[in-house]
């Protein structure tokens, strides 16, 4: 089967995009979304998005991780919409469906906003938190976070007894200024540090608001090691509403391929 494909980035976190509306890559296997994702034998990605056809809404962004299992993903739901944008589809207010459900979305200039889930739970272990945004996110703050063996550490996290069958992403955050972090993520499904991660710094975003007991709009910019996003909520003491997760969306190449 000749797979085309778009290649996209946000911020670093990089994605396969396939138009699938037709239906014509239905029959995609998980052996083959993992050879499209490997680095050294296919095209390389963190994770591979295929764009589908929904009676319901504008689009379906059917996200898989490199290793093949599905889960919802920030950068890819925002890299979704540029590509949907680039097929010609008007994604000025879009509304697609994703792994959690219903997610909001525009673009305005090159800057993709994506609207996550409303969060009211969080829990804390020690002084570290755990955040489900889509995906569950591990979240340590630490005052060294470049010099921070994230992978040794999230491999200790992600693989411990409460964690290993289901799995977790682990994030180390540093506070730069107020409302400035920086965050570094390493993922499960793709077993590595990765440039960035939209789940993971939404998550880190509303760990930090919550230990700082900051009620209100919050505007929490995010240093990723590929670069920026921004993630804006309104947070009441208990809910965190009205998240938005803001960044790039960028074409890289367009290719095919046989599979």
């Amino acid at each position: 089967m000749i797979v085309k494909f778009s290649k996209y980035q946000g911020a670093g976190n990089d994605f396969i995009l396939i138009d699938n509306r037709e239906g014509k890559y239905d029959s995609l296997t998980i052996s083959q979304i993992q050879f499209l994702c490997d680095r050294k034998f296919g095209i390389g990605a963190d994770g591979l998005i295929k764009i589908n056809h929904h009676s319901n809404y504008d689009f379906e962004a059917d996200y898989y991780n490199a290793d093949g299992s599905k889960s919802f993903c920030g950068n890819g739901g925002r890299c979704a919409i540029a590509f949907c944008s680039d097929l010609g589809m008007d994604v000025s207010s879009t509304i697609f469906l994703g792994y959690d459900g219903e997610h909001k979305g525009n673009k305005i200039n090159n800057s993709i906003h994506l609207g996550m889930k409303d969060v009211s739970e969080i829990l804390k272990t020690d002084n570290d938190f755990i955040i489900n945004t889509g995906s569950p996110h591990y979240i340590r703050f630490i005052s060294d976070v470049k010099n921070f063996n994230i992978y040794n550490f999230g491999r200790e996290i992600r693989y411990s007894n409460p964690f290993k069958e289901v799995g977790i992403n682990v994030n180390a955050v540093e506070e730069l200024a107020q409302n400035n972090i920086y965050v570094r993520t390493y993922e499960r499904g793709v077993e590595n540090e990765t440039l960035a991660c939209g789940t993971g710094v939404t998550a880190c975003a509303m760990a930090y608001v919550h230990a700082k007991k900051q009620i209100g709009k919050s505007e929490i910019r995010v240093k990723v090691e590929g670069g920026e996003l921004a993630v804006h909520f309104n947070f009441d003491g208990t809910n965190f509403s009205d998240v938005w997760l803001i960044g790039p969306g960028t074409f890289v190449f367009e290719g095919s391929i046989n599979v």
